[in-house]
């Protein structure tokens, strides 16, 4: 089926609170991941992947970051003179002089742009979440199933859809949506299946005509405004046919989907990355990752001495290193290496995550951190090793996980013997 009467609204706006300190210059959808690659760029090769040519990025909080990245990256592939169109859509006041407050609220005040693309029908997307699917196998259901909205729904452990997740109850026909609640605390289960029930991805279409009507009865009722909180439980109330999409890969068992809008959440992602066999595969010739093309210089791994003898071995297991990086006599293990990162000799880097221009100084230890662009490691350094220490200095998430922030500066710490490269 074609998807050109179906546009796509990805709300990127949203302040990311969670990921500080790694949102306090950026947005979101413009946070780094998997070593060469920003977040939006998966929720953006998705629509391009389906077939879904105009695309309406909704920004707002701190977006500079996002706005050149779409242009480097996103532009180019969507030329005007072909009908496509990307375009980064910031708030302007247009209703009551206020910035968007709320999910909802953001595709309200957004919605002139999609009356003047007239489509019938509107995918509403996160910016801030990991996955790879053809929304146009979603998009064939909402159609055939006649539905005014569906909702992408994937099924997950009730303890961990607990206050974390919209849950969406269905009827007898396995289909419409009968009940939804946004992140409850004691979530309803699959009939049957008492540990599991169907948690919300964030994704949804809309008829264009229903979205537009309800979201002018809704915002005079209150400020905050969101589609999980206000728009679907009120659409399920008032009897409007709200579906829910089960979200399967090819295998028909649950899609890998990640919101990363935690810290925690964002690490692990990262991590599925390193694995033997991830369940995100990145190596897919046939649904491959779109990101910026950068032109740097091959990896490199430096010096080979046995260790046995005293000396140096440039080294990483188990990781994703990008182009660019030197690995000079380190020894790199379970981590995601972005461009440009160096590690020197006799560093260890373990379960961690750098983004593009980290330097980790001789004899430096890092585990379980993600150390934000331009960071200078000192020699000697340690992270990760002695977490009261680090709670003193940077972020340390609920799960341990340190955060360094962009271009933080250290004070020298010098230890170990001195060897001269």
């Amino acid at each position: 089926m074609a998807t050109t009467r179906l546009i796509a609204a990805v709300m990127a706006g949203g302040v990311g609170k969670r990921l500080m300190p790694l949102t306090a210059e950026r947005a979101k959808p413009a946070v780094p991941f998997g070593g060469i690659y920003r977040i939006v760029d998966f929720i953006l090769s998705n629509c391009l992947h389906s077939g879904i040519r105009q695309i309406l990025v909704l920004t707002q909080y701190k977006s500079d970051s996002l706005n050149r990245h779409l242009i480097h990256a996103w532009y180019p592939l969507f030329p005007p003179s072909l009908g496509y169109m990307i375009e980064a859509v910031p708030p302007q006041q247009w209703v009551g002089e206020r910035w968007y407050a709320g999910t909802a609220d953001s595709v309200y005040q957004s919605f002139f742009r999609v009356r003047d693309l007239r489509p019938e029908h509107v995918a509403v997307l996160a910016g801030d979440h990991i996955y790879k699917m053809d929304i146009r196998r979603m998009f064939e259901f909402h159609v055939d199933s006649g539905a005014d909205a569906t909702v992408s729904c994937i099924e997950a452990p009730v303890e961990e859809a607990a206050g974390a997740f919209g849950v969406a109850v269905v009827g007898p026909d396995g289909e419409r949506i009968v009940s939804f609640e946004e992140k409850p605390q004691k979530p309803t289960p699959i009939p049957g299946r008492p540990d599991t029930c169907l948690a919300s991805m964030g994704i949804y279409i809309f008829r264009s005509k229903v979205l537009d009507d309800v979201l002018e009865a809704g915002p005079g009722r209150q400020r905050q405004y969101d589609f999980g909180t206000d728009i679907l439980p009120s659409m399920v109330a008032g009897g409007a046919r709200v579906c829910a999409w089960q979200f399967r890969d090819e295998r028909g068992q649950p899609g890998y989907w990640r919101d990363v809008g935690t810290v925690d959440a964002l690490y692990e992602a990262n991590m599925d990355l390193v694995r033997p066999v991830p369940r995100l595969n990145l190596y897919d010739d046939v649904w491959p990752i779109i990101g910026l093309r950068r032109h740097v210089p091959p990896a490199k791994f430096v010096f080979a001495q046995a260790d046995a003898e005293g000396g140096r071995r440039g080294e990483a297991h188990d990781s994703l290193v990008s182009s660019g990086v030197i690995v000079s006599g380190g020894r790199v293990k379970r981590s995601v290496l972005s461009p440009r990162v160096r590690v020197n000799s006799f560093a260890s880097v373990e379960d961690s995550v750098l983004h593009d221009n980290v330097d980790v100084g001789r004899y430096a230890i890092l585990r379980r951190a993600i150390v934000d662009k331009g960071v200078r490691i000192p020699a000697g350094e340690q992270i990760g090793v002695d977490l009261a220490r680090d709670r003193a200095r940077f972020t340390v998430s609920d799960r341990g996980i340190v955060v360094i922030p962009k271009n933080y500066q250290f004070e020298p710490r010098a230890v170990g013997p001195r060897v001269e490269t």
